[in-house]
């Protein structure tokens, strides 16, 4: 995923951890502790929310062709379980959630997007003569840097780019020190990268969508290198109405993060997302949209469906079309009836104050909205800040239960 206003990869935050918890081997039970690392989240309210932005690039994301953040140098040693809290930036109204990650030898920080809709690990780097207002990876300056050199690139629908070389090097998250971790510098970024808020991006989603093949993942190098016990990671995304925060939690989970009962959805990877079968949706009670696919994106802002089951969101909450794939809707929700998700049989909820996204002037945009060339749903941030999901990568399923921020 590509980071914007939509498909803008998850912003991280600063919150205090307490005990994180491995991921629970029976769905009624919580799980059981564990070492984990956990990335933190914090929010920043100067950003103002814009809809249009937000649509084009997740549309753009999944049509593709092929304040600052304390510093995280307390790394912790290679081939070790370690515990750590990476304080974070939230970028606008839960908008774009985003961390510190350290790369090389000496580390470096560099500011990233968590995203499970992508696979990739990328940042800018020195080669990059337009990358002026980023921070530089610097292969000369690190002991740990090993040359790769195959070459990389990435297309988007609405016309962004990234390209560049491949290179390995030491990669910290939190205090999980991951060794020769592949990473991809970037030579060359069309503008909304090279002058947007972060540094690269790190994919969270299945190592078959990786821009070059045989490539693992940051979160796969961790499980075979035992960096963590479990193969798991748990996120939160606070709400911005609520303080903001939040966290990334691998190798486990973190109970204080969610509210009651945690439900299995079984997953389907085939495409390299973390897909799941919406059997159902509903407007309170009301159904308005049954058995269709769905991708669970930390970076994508949105809920974005098709246009037939937009308009049938739209037409229960009295929204009206814009013409391009958003909806004006009231700007008071208190008659609002939540919107449910219904998955494997049990009801998840987005409720009633998360359906605006955007006031402009008398009027709002609604959180919602739809695509034409796409054939499947995206429960972005939406969805996820208000459902604690916890993704398990070896036998591929999420575990949701209400966020503490949900109502």
């Amino acid at each position: 995923m590509k980071y914007t206003l939509v498909s803008s990869c998850v912003a991280l935050v600063l919150l205090t951890f307490g005990g994180v918890d491995a991921y629970p081997r029976n769905k009624q039970t919580k799980p059981t502790k564990q070492p984990t690392l956990s990335v933190s989240l914090k929010a920043n309210a100067d950003y103002t929310p814009n809809v249009r932005a937000s649509l084009a690039k997740a549309v753009a994301k999944f049509t593709k062709h092929s304040e600052r953040p304390v510093s995280n140098s307390n790394a912790g040693d290679s081939g070790t379980v370690s515990i750590g809290v990476v304080p974070v930036v939230d970028y606008g109204h839960d908008i774009m959630y985003y961390g510190i990650v350290s790369i090389g030898s000496p580390p470096v920080d560099f500011k990233i997007n968590f995203d499970t809709g992508s696979s990739d690990l990328w940042i800018a780097s020195t080669m990059c003569s337009s990358c002026t207002t980023q921070t530089l990876y610097n292969s000369t300056q690190s002991k740990t840097y090993v040359k790769d050199g195959r070459p990389w690139s990435i297309y988007y629908g609405d016309g962004s780019n990234a390209s560049g070389v491949l290179a390995q090097d030491t990669v910290v998250i939190g205090n999980i020190t991951i060794a020769n971790q592949t990473i991809e510098l970037a030579q060359q970024e069309s503008s909304s990268f090279a002058h947007g808020v972060t540094d690269g991006l790190l994919g969270l989603g299945f190592g078959s969508i990786t821009t070059v093949d045989g490539i693992k993942t940051p979160f796969e190098n961790m499980i075979s290198q035992g960096l963590v016990d479990s193969p798991v990671f748990g996120v939160y995304l606070g709400k911005a109405s609520k303080k903001g925060g939040g966290e990334y939690t691998f190798g486990g989970s973190n109970p204080s993060k969610y509210n009651g009962t945690l439900h299995t959805v079984p997953v389907n990877s085939s495409r390299g997302y973390w897909g799941v079968d919406i059997s159902n949706v509903k407007v309170g009670n009301t159904s308005v949209a049954s058995g269709f696919d769905g991708i669970l994106d930390t970076g994508t802002t949105l809920l974005i469906f098709t246009e037939e089951i937009a308009n049938n969101v739209a037409k229960a909450y009295g929204a009206t079309g814009n013409g391009d794939g958003t909806f004006r809707i009231a700007c008071d929700t208190s008659k609002f009836k939540p919107l449910v998700f219904t998955m494997n049989g049990n009801d998840f909820y987005v409720p009633r104050d998360s359906l605006i996204f955007q006031q402009d002037g008398d009027y709002c945009f609604a959180a919602f909205a739809y695509s034409s060339g796409l054939n499947l749903s995206i429960l972005g941030d939406v969805f996820l800040k208000n459902n604690y999901v916890i993704f398990n990568q070896e036998v591929p399923s999420v575990q949701i239960a209400p966020s503490i921020d949900q109502f």
